[in-house]
């Protein structure tokens, strides 16, 4: 794929540049912020090679690339905005520019109509999701690695438990566990950043409630305990923490900032932490914890067939992220997570109603799709499916789901656990506890899927030629 032509070709249904008000890209799709979005432009949008789907919410257009494309086609098109900036006829106001060469032009109130749109979606709930993806999505490569380490590991050492005093594998041990021992530091920088505070605040009073010493301290009876609370502690402390930075700021004189409001942020949010917030944070972690493992030990297959047939719509609808910090604190307070491998069975069901498609459909286009998608889509990436293939057909996308359902209620019936995040569908039976019950839930859910689907059928989409 070449991604520069790609972006031109986006640009040029999309543009002028002064109707770019923002270009942005998460793990699979490139984000438009658009000053005009059109149904025509979301058509054109969607009949390019390379875009597997588009996701339109008011002015912003959301391409489903997949990962890689997306941030390799979203750097391609910044730098042609970039060189578009000495093109174009002067504009004023919000009036769109003309392409006459060898003319400037102003952007006029492009930024001030890009901070209204942001000001309209900026509700609680949006805003929540915002700053979750942003503490988290930067930690996803890291997840990652340190997870197919782990993994991986796990099933060498299964197979020669002797290995397990070699200093290589003492080290890979160290790789793979380096994440989570980092864990609360790494989230309470993020944080702090997210709330508009000192990253480095944020690290030192995830610190703080992490460090080590914390057990020799007794408060009247009761004895500190370092990490109390997990991550669900440490976004009550960094947040609280940035508020406060904040506030300290408008009211300590300009010429005392840099000693007394990071010396006060910490005297008074450290304290507060190891008082207030850390217990409460305990709380509420131990809350999600036993809720999570009550719902799925007393409510068994039925837990997992609800969930894993619910998870499709929440991945559509971009809030799934949500679910990030529970992970981690499963993990932290269990050792691993029993919601990951039930969720990543909707992304399996998908694949198997995808394959009944491919099986079906006389349509080569829609063939060519499904190609193309297929593998990510087995990796445990479901957001080209979904917009590509499943979606758009319609019934596909409710055996896709169903098919999702019968797989999650094997992994919950087993209590299958995962010890790491940021991977799914086949890479994740490295982490799991019992990879061999993970692979037949992975099977239970292609089979549902492709059964389900072929007995559904679905709307056979007119011919089209895939672009040139």
């Amino acid at each position: 794929m070449d991604y520069t032509l790609l972006a031109e070709k986006i640009f040029d249904i999309t543009g002028p540049e002064t109707n770019i008000l923002h270009a942005a890209n998460c793990m699979t799709r490139l984000r438009l912020q658009l000053r005009h979005a059109t149904p025509e432009m979301q058509a054109k949008l969607q009949e390019l090679d390379g875009v597997l789907g588009v996701h339109r919410a008011d002015t912003e257009l959301q391409l489903i690339l997949g990962p890689g494309a997306a941030q390799q086609t979203a750097a391609a098109l910044k730098k042609l905005l970039q060189a578009h900036q000495g093109i174009g006829t002067e504009v004023q106001g919000s009036h769109a520019a003309s392409h006459e060469p060898g003319k400037k032009y102003v952007i006029g109130d492009g930024k001030k109509l890009h901070g209204d749109i942001k000001a309209k979606n900026a509700t609680p709930f949006k805003l929540l999701l915002k700053r979750i993806s942003g503490i988290f999505i930067p930690l996803i490569p890291g997840f990652i690695a340190c997870g197919l380490i782990t993994g991986l590991l796990n099933l060498l050492l299964k197979a020669e438990p002797a290995l397990s005093d070699m200093a290589w594998i003492k080290m890979l041990a160290i790789m793979g566990n380096a994440i989570f021992y980092g864990m609360n530091l790494f989230v309470g920088f993020n944080a702090a950043k997210e709330f508009g505070g000192s990253p480095i605040l944020g690290g030192i009073l995830a610190a703080i409630i992490t460090h080590p010493a914390l057990k020799d301290i007794m408060l009247g009876s009761e004895q500190l305990l370092p990490g109390r609370g997990g991550i669900i502690a440490v976004l009550l402390v960094t947040s609280f923490g940035a508020w406060l930075e904040l506030r300290l700021r408008k009211i300590v004189p300009a010429m005392l900032d840099l000693l007394l409001t990071p010396l006060l942020t910490i005297l008074i949010a450290g304290f507060a932490a190891l008082f207030i917030l850390q217990p409460a944070g305990g709380i509420i972690a131990s809350a999600i914890g036993d809720s999570v493992s009550i719902a799925i030990h007393q409510g068994g297959a039925l837990t997992g067939f609800i969930l894993g047939g619910l998870w499709l719509p929440i991945v559509m609808l971009g809030i799934h992220q949500a679910m990030t910090p529970i992970h981690v604190q499963l993990i932290q307070e269990y050792g691993v997570t029993l919601l990951l491998p039930i969720l990543a069975m909707a992304g399996c069901g998908q694949i198997g109603a995808c394959l009944a498609v491919y099986c079906k459909t006389k349509n080569k286009f829609l063939k060519k799709t499904i190609l193309s998608a297929l593998p990510v889509g087995i990796m445990g990436i479901g957001e080209p499916l979904i917009y590509g293939v499943t979606l758009p057909l319609g019934r596909p996308f409710i055996t896709a789901c169903i098919g999702g359902a019968f797989g999650g209620a094997v992994q919950a019936a087993f209590s299958i656990g995962s010890s790491a995040i940021g991977i799914s569908g086949l890479p994740l039976t490295t982490v799991t506890s019992q990879p061999l019950i993970y692979l037949l839930g992975i099977l239970t859910s292609y089979i549902a899927g492709f059964a389900l689907t072929w007995l559904a059928g679905f709307d056979e989409p007119e011919e089209q030629q895939a672009p040139q």
